[in-house]
């Protein structure tokens, strides 16, 4: 038998009171897809809004193998255990609509904050686009906050695009990196470099030293490359072990201080409402699609069109004005 449907004062009162299944609740019924849920969900968001935004944002990203779930764990343990923050990890995963994603692994290569009360993990869910991915991790982010969390930590599981969508949704972004893996800069997209930061380079321990070491002053010298961040603030590049614990007390106070610095020189505060309004033409824009695809002579025309513009019988472009004309 499934639960009772929560009021939106149920919501808002279990969310406020730190409910870890309240909150899992909320989250379930903002990533729903469902138009009755929908509209519950944005007065449940309504609702909590003035609770929200008091957290520090980070987006967490990384090449293959640098192990994000290891570091994460060990800096979530650090950050719970040491400076008493309650913690949250979402995700942004556009590769879970193909082949199931990988962040669903993370709750049990996370375990110990998996079962820390001030923590609390949550997948993310598999949508249709990036952009229905990304509405909700920036929801649940929100609902996040309102129960208290005052740390947000946002994963990109998958690579390209999810890069930029969190990059637009956290106050700072981390780039892990490895070392001894080849060509240090070979492949690596300079646009997500120019996005960091910080740069963290993960594994330094085991004999690995040195090889991270030669890997930290390749990609400062790179770095230096790049113009100025708009933020005022350079890109630092850390050595850290979460096996070992090394450097995760340095990787904290870099962001503590950047989050200081740029909340200084009002930059913090800029970005935040830039986002807010990235946010906003988003939904616009996602609004619109979606009642433009729903409109029952656009689902009837659509095939044809499609069939038209396949067999070269139609442009592209007269297909959806036709198209447009309909919605």
């Amino acid at each position: 038998m499934p639960p009772k449907r929560l009021s939106v004062q149920e919501y808002t009162a279990g969310i406020r009171a730190g409910s870890r299944t309240v909150l899992g609740r909320a989250i379930t019924l903002v990533e729903s897809t469902l138009p009755t849920d929908q509209a519950l969900a944005q007065e449940v968001l309504q609702a909590v809004l003035p609770h929200t935004g008091h957290s520090l944002r980070v987006g967490i990203t990384g090449v293959p193998g640098v192990g994000k779930s290891t570091f994460i764990e060990a800096l979530g343990r650090f950050l719970v255990e040491e400076k008493g923050h309650r913690l949250a990890v979402l995700a942004v995963d556009p590769s879970s609509q193909r082949g199931g994603g990988s962040i669903l692994g993370d709750k049990t290569r996370m375990p110990w904050l998996s079962a820390h009360p001030a923590a609390f993990i949550r997948p993310s869910p598999a949508g249709n686009s990036l952009g229905g991915v990304a509405r909700a991790t920036r929801e649940a982010l929100l609902l996040c906050e309102a129960a208290g969390h005052d740390v947000i930590f946002v994963e990109t599981v998958g690579v390209g695009q999810s890069e930029t969508t969190v990059h637009g949704m956290v106050d700072f972004f981390l780039l892990l990196m490895l070392a001894g893996a080849g060509d240090e800069l070979q492949g690596m997209k300079r646009g997500i470099m120019e996005m960091a930061d910080a740069l963290c380079i993960t594994k330094a321990d085991h004999g690995n030293e040195q090889a991270a070491r030669r890997a930290r002053v390749d990609y400062q010298n790179a770095l230096h490359l790049f113009p100025a961040s708009p933020s005022g603030q350079t890109t630092p590049v850390l050595l850290t072990s979460a096996v070992a614990g090394t450097g995760l007390a340095e990787v904290w106070e870099v962001i503590e201080n950047y989050a200081a610095a740029t909340r200084q020189n009002g930059y913090f505060e800029q970005r935040r409402r830039q986002q807010q309004l990235q946010w906003l033409h988003q939904s616009i824009v996602q609004a619109l699609e979606s009642r433009f695809y729903t409109t029952g002579t656009v689902r009837q025309q659509l095939p044809a069109m499609q069939q038209a513009v396949a067999a070269g019988q139609l442009t592209p472009f007269a297909a959806a004005a036709q198209l447009l004309g309909l919605a």
